[in-house]
């Protein structure tokens, strides 16, 4: 399915599981998302699913089969592509029915959308109905069918081939199949995996320009971005999108960064954009080039999006319209809205009872990642029964996780049974302190199957076997969550994101801006407190550096929230007080 979203905002991945068939749900209405390509066994009960669900052909692929899991992806891409094609086709259809799907995707559409403008005019009018058809055919398109793929997540599965790594084989299954769409690459550079995109012809431009599929950044900060850029526009292949995130206001796992906040980051990226087209698009052209392919007249499109954090109108407009960016990501607040997500409802009971309290940043990742959690969620609350029976660690049905080489023989999942039991061991040889045994102990333990935990919810929503997975459920919401506080339908959370509702009742909900600076104060005095003294030169120098960074960020917003106005929401006081905090670390 081509793509060029009427929408100013799009759902990000979230979990293995949560938009695992996101686009089957919304991407009909012009809403592009992205689903998680880590679970191959989860892929394929989807698969069996949607193909029983609209009586279409299934034949199972086995794990005996060669490249099974690229085949698995490749399968399940190409399915949800048809089932939103026929989707698109039905609202298309629909034009002269009152109450259509018709008018729901035109509805939802911003207030300024020259569709919706244009489509008003036609229901007023009385235009030809043939004309009517051939523009409607023309001018409503579907979201797109993205894909997310972990490039560290890259478990090896045969030592003489690569190319069957995990992140490879999952590239491999985007690869193959007929979408035209992006794989969005998360989690850091994987230069195997990069040069790996360079063997697939549907990367690469056409004369104009297009690119059947692309290339999406998720990055961090602008140099990494032109680092990444670079690397691969030297191997021919165009990143069409860069997707800020914020490092610690968002869901899932936490990259934090070294006190760069997203304000500056945005900034620089905005001063910065043509020198990152232009000096990319050169590096682009020698290489197709010396390739003897196709080199296109101009650069082809690059788009900047954000996420982290985002949850008013105000904040969604002023993302957009100050850093001039093409799209925000709004992800969290969509757990909510079960018609846009796979999510049973006893965890949207959890999230819409969850206060700030109730949400932090664990330890509980395997990967070794600060991620994003919400007590008393099912997977955590059966990992501590499991401790106080004297028993840690899960089974590791899955392995996607299992990246761990300390032992001889195979890697392990440092969550799994098998790695604890082995660390346990060591521990008690160790003659420690009851306290600093207690502390080690509980760094083991703490560790937490997540790689099955956050699919499992999508299972339980369709109904489907959990014999394998369990019951229990692990999510990852960023603090944003706390401020949504009710299940809605998709038309209402469009329309608050657009401001034409308001489902924030909290009126103590923080700018974003201010939330995520908050987080990172608080995250300098934890690493701070958990330094060893006196600290050593690195030490020093890493915490002198977060600390410059926060002062200079704050200093930005000084700045910026003094010149927008009443286009966003803020208090100058709050960040006087984050400066005191900051200034009393003492390095």
């Amino acid at each position: 399915m081509q793509n060029n979203s009427p929408h100013s905002f799009h759902i990000p991945v979230m979990g293995t599981g949560y938009t695992i068939d996101s686009p089957v749900r919304v991407a009909q209405y012009g809403i592009s998302s992205v689903i998680s390509l880590v679970d191959d066994m989860l892929i394929e009960k989807m698969r069996k699913f949607y193909s029983d669900k609209f009586e279409l052909p299934f034949q199972e692929i086995s794990a005996k089969v060669e490249d099974f899991r690229a085949k698995r992806i490749t399968s399940y891409l190409n399915m949800v592509d048809d089932i939103v094609n026929e989707k698109l086709n039905e609202v298309k259809q629909s034009f002269e029915e009152t109450g259509s799907e018709l008018e729901k995707y035109v509805n939802m559409l911003p207030d300024l959308s020259s569709i919706k403008d244009k489509f008003n005019k036609f229901i007023k009018g009385s235009g030809n109905r043939d004309s009517v058809k051939q523009w409607i055919n023309e001018n409503i398109t579907g979201g797109s069918i993205d894909v997310n793929i972990m490039t560290k997540l890259d478990k090896q599965n045969d030592a003489s081939n690569v190319e069957m790594n995990d992140a490879h084989a999952a590239l491999r299954g985007f690869a193959n199949s007929n979408l035209s769409s992006s794989v969005v690459l998360s989690a850091g550079m994987n230069p195997s995996l990069y040069a790996y995109i360079a063997g697939f012809s549907d990367f690469y431009p056409n004369k104009n320009g297009e690119i059947k599929k692309k290339v999406t950044l998720k990055v961090s900060d602008y140099r990494s971005a032109l680092i990444q850029g670079k690397y691969l526009a030297k191997r021919g292949i165009w990143v069409s999108e860069y997707r800020i995130e914020s490092g610690l206001n968002c869901g899932g796992h936490a990259f934090a960064s070294e006190g760069y906040l997203i304000g500056p980051i945005l900034q620089e990226f905005k001063d910065n954009r043509e020198e990152l087209v232009d000096s990319t698009f050169k590096l682009l052209a020698d290489t197709l080039k010396e390739k003897d392919l196709v080199v296109p007249d101009n650069a082809p499109e690059v788009r900047i999006s954000a996420q982290g954090g985002v949850g008013t109108s105000e904040e969604h407009t002023f993302l957009l319209d100050n850093y001039n960016l093409n799209s925000i990501g709004w992800g969290s607040p969509f757990l909510l809205v079960p018609e846009a997500s796979a999510i049973d409802t006893d965890t949207i009971e959890l999230l819409k009872s969850a206060k700030e309290e109730d949400l932090y940043t664990s330890d509980v990742s395997p990967l070794g990642v600060p991620f994003n959690n919400v007590i008393n969620n099912t997977k955590d609350n059966d990992r501590d029964k499991r401790i106080a029976k004297g028993k840690p660690g899960s089974g590791c049905p899955k392995r996607y996780l299992a990246l761990n080489s300390e032992y001889e023989g195979e890697t392990l999942c440092t969550a799994s049974r098998k790695y604890q039991k082995q660390k346990i061991e060591d521990l008690n040889q160790m003659n420690l302190s009851s306290d600093e045994y207690k502390k080690r102990y509980d760094q083991i333990t703490v560790k937490s199957c997540i790689c099955v935990g956050l699919g499992t919810s999508s299972l339980i929503a369709s109904s489907l076997d959990t014999k394998i997975e369990g019951k229990e459920v692990s999510v990852c919401p960023g603090p944003n969550i706390a401020y949504f506080d009710k299940e809605v339908k998709l038309t209402r959370m469009v329309d608050h994101i657009y401001g034409r509702d308001n489902i924030i009742t909290d009126d103590n909900r923080p700018n974003m801006f201010v939330k995520e600076l908050n987080m990172y104060v608080d995250h300098l005095k934890k690493k701070f407190s958990e330094a060893a003294l006196p600290l050593n030169r690195k030490d020093v120098k890493y915490f002198k550096s977060f600390k410059s960074n926060l002062l200079q960020g704050i200093d930005y917003y000084k700045n910026m929230f003094s010149s927008v106005g009443d286009k966003l929401s803020y208090d100058l006081d709050d960040l006087d007080v984050f400066r005191n905090e900051i200034d009393n670390i003492t390095v």
